[in-house]
């Protein structure tokens, strides 16, 4: 099934269509007339139509410069006709060889209006395939690299438990449930983005309280902070509506913004986890930390699935699944940092 046109195709491609059709139909008409003329002008020169002769002349000059100035109308409109196609045949050879893979291929945009626009419109096609080709390939390349260095140690451990080098005990066992553990995990961020990108997440949606969830949340983290010595806060704004949202999602989402703010927040640190209602039509949910923050050319790049800072032990996935959860709710998500400040970053739910 062809998706919904923009409402600007259809002007466009119409114009282009008659631009042709007129440019066909003046090249038959210069034809047909050149043709007759030249028909007129050798029955004058044969005799065939009998004319008087003083006619005769006037109407052979007349009929040269008739035919000259047709032949002339219709290689202007053969040129015309041409400067239009050529681009088009140009998209057309382009359009084979992305067929063929070839994503780096761009058109030159020349020609009328409509046929500049189309060979734009190309060249932004292309520009999107090849920068989603280049994603793909690091997706796998980075799969690749995080799905090994756990099963590594995994094997590692237990060939060493076979062979004898290592005991069968606790403290060689835990760090491959460690591992495997971690391994699972990957694979369900994994699932999950995969889901949210392709827009195939299903959300259990219900009327949520936020206050409530936001406490719950923060609590099941409050003594990873204080073994961390960080002091975690959550400041609820009183008397928040409802969210039409998955409370598992949202947890997930919050969960992975205060684990990321452990993470780089040290001893001494504050967390603080805010929710207010500041528009009317979105709550927005606030996690600021005061640790070392992010470096300003690294923080476009959060988001990215991956993506990690030069000192990050995590898999670069918490971030992007954030985002992607907090846009199948209909919310938006931002962030902003200071080096050795700390760094916010914050979600909006519609209400």
């Amino acid at each position: 099934m062809l998706p919904p046109e923009d409402s600007h195709c259809h002007p466009m491609r119409r114009r282009l269509l008659w631009r042709f059709g007129f440019l066909f139909f003046l090249f038959v008409t210069l034809a047909c007339g050149a043709f007759t003329v030249l028909f007129w002008l050798v029955a004058l020169w044969l005799g065939i139509l009998q004319v008087p002769a003083t006619t005769n002349l006037l109407l052979r000059v007349v009929g040269v410069a008739m035919f000259i100035i047709g032949i002339g109308a219709l290689l202007l409109t053969l040129r015309s006709f041409r400067r239009a196609a050529e681009p088009v045949g140009d998209v057309i050879d382009a359009a084979q060889r992305v067929a063929d893979g070839d994503y780096t291929i761009r058109v030159q945009e020349r020609g009328p209006r409509e046929v500049r626009v189309l060979a734009h419109s190309f060249n932004a096609m292309t520009a999107r395939l090849q920068a989603n080709d280049a994603q793909r390939r690091r997706l796998l390349a980075d799969v690749s690299h995080e799905l090994r260095t756990p099963l590594t140690v995994m094997q590692g451990n237990l060939e060493g438990m076979l062979d004898g080098v290592y005991p069968l005990d606790r403290a060689h066992l835990e760090p491959v449930l460690d591992e495997m553990q971690q391994l699972a995990r990957l694979i369900e961020d994994l699932r999950t983005l995969a889901s949210a990108e392709a827009g195939a997440l299903h959300l259990a949606r219900e009327a949520t309280d936020l206050a409530l969830l936001i406490k719950e949340t923060t609590a099941s983290f409050r003594a990873q902070a204080e073994t961390g010595g960080v002091t975690l806060i959550a400041d609820v704004a009183a008397a928040l509506p409802n969210v039409n949202a998955d409370p598992a999602r949202i947890r997930q989402v919050l969960g992975n913004l205060i684990g990321n703010a452990l993470r780089f927040t040290g001893r001494g640190g504050e967390i603080r986890v805010t929710c207010e209602n500041y528009t009317g039509k979105n709550v927005s949910v606030t996690v600021k930390d005061t640790g070392r923050g992010i470096l300003p050319e690294e923080l476009p790049h959060i988001f990215e699935r991956f993506y990690k800072a030069r000192d990050s032990r995590g898999t670069g996935l918490g971030l992007a699944i954030a985002k992607n959860l907090v846009e199948a709710h209909g919310g938006a998500i931002f962030a902003e940092s200071q080096v050795g400040k700390g760094t916010k970053i914050w979600f909006t739910l519609p209400v």
